[in-house]
């Protein structure tokens, strides 16, 4: 499960890192760059907590 949420949480700071630069580039409108960063954000906000800073049970 921890690793779910691990995917998870890197697909979230991917779409909150690309949007911006496929726009800078001009392949992505406004609109959908705040809409794919907003899926983004709640999705590493969503997962994140669970898997930082918790022991390893070691």
């Amino acid at each position: 499960m921890k690793i779910l949420f691990k995917l998870i949480s890197l697909g979230g700071l991917i779409l909150s890192i690309a949007p911006p630069v496929l726009f800078f580039m001009g392949t992505m409108g406004m609109d959908s760059m705040k809409t794919w960063m907003g899926v983004g954000m709640v999705a590493w906000m969503v997962t994140a907590p669970f898997w930082i800073n918790k022991s390893t049970g070691q």
